[in-house]
C-alpha cells in the first residue's frame, strides 16, 4: 500500500465526528425554540438542573470557557430566559437563575432536546444508539 493511500480522510474519526456534529446542529437549528443555539440550550438545561448557580460554575458544568459562558448568559438574559444577580457573599461573582419565562419554557425545551436526539439517531437501532452514546462518552 502506498503512503498516499494509507490515510483516507473519510475514514478518520475527526472527520466523521465533524460530519455527525454538523448533521446534529442542522437538525437542532431547524427546530430550535426561542432561537436558541446549542450552547444556550445546554446552559438553560443545566441551570434548570442545578438551580441558581454561579456563572463560573455553570461554565464548568457545561464545559464552556469564561468568555463563552459570559456571552451565552448575556444572550439568554436578552431573551428574557435567565436572570443574573450579584452574589451577596462575593460581589465579583454573578449568580445565574432561570427567569419566570425560562421556568415556563423548560417543558418545551426538554421535549425539544429529546426530539433532536431522536432525529439525530433515527437511522440507528436501539442497540447501535446505546453503543454509540457509550463510546462517544468514553472519548469525551
Amino acid at each position: 500500500m502506498s503512503e498516499s493511500s494509507a490515510y483516507r480522510l473519510e475514514d478518520q474519526v475527526g472527520f466523521l465526528l465533524r460530519l455527525a456534529n454538523q448533521r446534529h446542529v442542522a437538525i437542532f437549528q431547524a427546530h430550535a425554540p426561542f432561537g436558541l443555539t446549542p450552547t444556550q440550550f445546554a446552559a438553560m438545561v443545566k441551570v434548570a438542573e442545578l438551580g441558581a448557580c454561579p456563572q463560573n460554575e455553570l461554565g464548568r458544568r457545561t464545559k464552556m470557557d469564561v468568555a463563552t459562558i459570559k456571552g451565552v448568559v448575556d444572550r439568554l438574559v436578552e431573551k428574557g430566559l435567565v436572570k443574573v444577580a450579584g452574589d451577596p457573599s462575593d460581589r465579583r461573582r454573578k449568580i445565574v437563575a432561570l427567569s419566570d419565562a425560562g421556568v415556563a419554557a423548560m417543558p418545551e425545551l426538554r421535549r425539544f432536546g429529546a426530539q433532536v436526539s431522536e432525529l439525530t439517531l433515527e437511522s440507528l437501532s436501539e442497540d447501535e444508539r446505546s453503543v454509540l452514546l457509550r463510546l462517544v462518552a468514553r472519548l469525551s
